[in-house]
């Protein structure tokens, strides 16, 4: 990579929302660090994009993954400019709480929060020193309490109470946008329901309107092209009636 596009990395760039990302700060003139577990749908996502998207192995729920990501990536893709932190599931969720485990939602809490915080720790340095841009993926479910969906809300809500820290910490330094979603249609239901694809073709059937990937992906690539001066702070999302 030897060209003067702005670099951006986007976690959970294997499906959904993320690899919308990928494609839209491509088609928009980035080149993006596509970071996920599934190297192999990563590998498939580059093939579109050829030398404007690198995959890497990411695991947010692991410490040492996310500490090495800057080491791991090659010379020329160090000076990140952007982060797109999308990592996240609810596996277990639309469950009353004491009827799965606690291991479960304490895993919902370690990638969709801990996660997020890992990723932004390694790479502040960088988008520190490229007075950068943050772009945290929350949900309507981090305001807005859902039934059966404790874990997920909570994880949601430290989303959005990271976001509005994390702004006022870096203010004038680097930019923090929180984008919350209403329902959007991806495999997130399936895997929350460990792959029941007809329970998850019900959930989204039960709402007239869904979002698709391609428009948050719109949204992220609207906070970031703004000028300097201009932070989109929070983006509420929603389908139309």
């Amino acid at each position: 990579m030897t060209d003067e596009r702005p670099i951006a990395v986007v976690t959970g760039a294997s499906a959904g929302i993320g690899a919308a990302t990928v494609d839209a700060l491509v088609g928009a003139g980035w080149n993006v660090i596509a970071a996920a577990r599934r190297i192999d749908r990563l590998q498939e996502l580059a093939a579109r994009h050829g030398d404007h998207c690198l995959p890497i192995a990411l695991d947010v729920t692991d410490a040492a993954s996310a500490a090495s990501l800057p080491q791991r990536l090659p010379e020329g893709w160090r000076a990140v400019a952007a982060l797109v932190n999308n990592a996240g599931h609810d596996i277990g969720g639309k469950t009353p709480f004491e009827e799965r485990p606690v291991a479960d939602w304490i895993a919902i809490i370690e990638t969709n929060i801990s996660g997020m915080m890992r990723v932004t720790h390694a790479l502040a340095p960088a988008l520190l020193a490229a007075r950068g841009h943050v772009v945290n993926i929350g949900s309507i479910a981090g305001v807005t309490a859902l039934a059966n969906d404790s874990a997920y809300c909570a994880s949601k809500f430290a989303v959005n109470g990271f976001s509005k820290a994390l702004r006022l910490d870096y203010s004038g330094r680097m930019r923090v946008t929180e984008i919350l979603p209403g329902v959007v249609e991806t495999e997130f239901d399936r895997v929350r329901r460990h792959g029941d694809d007809e329970a998850a073709r019900r959930f989204y059937a039960a709402f007239a309107r869904r979002l698709q990937p391609e428009d948050i992906a719109a949204c992220v690539l609207f906070a970031l092209s703004q000028p300097a001066h201009v932070t989109i702070a929070e983006l509420l999302v929603m389908p139309s009636a």
